[in-house]
């Protein structure tokens, strides 16, 4: 389904995004951050922590770090200040970064059974599609903060993932 090399691509393109997002989010005052906009996790400080939780949830499950604290419900709410928020996801970034460098190929066609509170049951899937989930789920919860950054009048860089710098 996807390879290592696949891998490393999307980590780096995680990485890249998320510096573009922060310092467009970090020229707001933290209330513009905290407004809610409407968005599912209302603000966009509660989208990147949804974000931040979501990415420390799946590296947890895939042995890249420890697991986070609080469920989904609490998501929105991981981080109290901005700088908080800043130092962690750097180091979380970090962390996929080193992950994915690592990955197996061998390891992408294995299969993993958890737990899923947002299923409400067990699950079963391959590597391969859970790692694809994984960074679905970071472009799309992106996708919510650069369209609430830009209605802010933060200007965030692109998005194409073919303008990833290949040193991003």
């Amino acid at each position: 389904m996807i390879t290592p090399e696949f891998v490393r691509m999307m980590a780096r393109y995680n990485a890249w995004q998320n510096r573009s997002l922060i310092e467009a989010a970090s020229g707001l005052d933290d209330a513009a951050r905290r407004l809610d906009r409407g968005a599912f996790f209302r603000s966009i400080a509660g989208t990147f922590n949804h974000l931040y939780w979501g990415d420390s949830i799946w590296m947890w499950r895939f042995g890249a770090t420890a697991k986070p604290k609080g469920g989904i419900a609490d998501s929105a709410g991981h981080f109290e200040t901005w700088a908080d928020f800043l130092a962690a996801r750097q180091s979380l970034d970090q962390a996929i970064l080193d992950w994915a460098e690592a990955v197996p190929a061998e390891w992408l066609k294995g299969e993993m059974r958890w737990n899923s509170a947002s299923a409400g049951r067990e699950v079963s899937r391959e590597h391969g599609l859970l790692v694809a989930h994984f960074f679905n789920h970071q472009t799309h919860h992106r996708g919510q903060i650069h369209a609430m950054l830009t209605a802010a009048g933060a200007k965030p860089d692109d998005t194409d993932l073919f303008l990833l710098p290949d040193r991003a």
